[in-house]
């Protein structure tokens, strides 16, 4: 499968704010943006009045790079959000939300969306007691996602245990820190998904 493997700090920088792709990096003085608060490329610090469609399409591009997700697929999720009743927008981040990677990264088993991905492609989670290794399988309520088993003696899900020991979860996630297993209590609503983003730019977009 196609994927992005530049430098993922020109991405935040190209949108002109923190996307936090690469986890404790981007709390730090280290962050591309907090260095470089401008655009990459030899134009990046000129001056440019963005037109109508510009900031839309900036829009969709952030939410893009903020979940990982190519361009076909995206639009994949913006159709199956405009058939669902309900708002379009709210629809879309919703199901962005759900995606097993992101809920991966909610729970605090990741340091970044980035490393849930290649976490979950190598099997180290289930789904319901199944081993899942796609990232873009989109967990219900109710389902249960724990470490397998096998992959808890490793070192790396140790200091996971201890990251997730102080990781705060969204009000639709239960965690068991114990257990390391996750739990989906209830739907995400707009307002506990904290992305900088403006949905209904992007249904702007696409509605044209």
């Amino acid at each position: 499968m196609a994927r992005y493997t530049g430098a993922v700090c020109r991405l935040c920088r190209r949108e002109g704010a923190k996307l936090y792709l690469k986890g404790d990096r981007c709390y730090s003085d280290k962050c591309a943006v907090v260095k470089r608060a401008y655009a990459p490329g030899q134009h990046g610090q000129s001056r440019r009045k963005a037109s109508e469609y510009g900031i839309q399409l900036r829009e969709k591009q952030k939410a893009r790079r903020i979940y990982g997700i190519l361009e076909k697929q995206f639009r994949n999720y913006f159709e199956k959000a405009e058939r669902q009743k309900g708002v379009t927008g709210e629809n879309l981040l919703r199901l962005l939300e759900l995606r097993l990677d992101n809920v991966v990264y909610r729970l605090g088993f990741a340091n970044s969306r980035v490393e849930a991905r290649q976490l979950v492609r190598h099997g180290h989670f289930t789904v319901n007691g199944r081993r899942v290794n796609i990232p873009s399988y989109l967990v219900r309520v109710g389902d249960q996602i724990a470490v397998k088993e096998s992959s808890k003696k490793a070192p790396k899900f140790e200091e996971i245990s201890e990251l997730a020991a102080h990781k705060t979860v969204p009000a639709w996630l239960e965690m068991d820190k114990e257990a390391l297993v996750g739990k989906v209590i209830a739907l995400p609503e707009r307002e506990d998904i904290d992305v900088p983003i403006q949905e209904h730019l992007i249904v702007e977009l696409y509605s044209r």
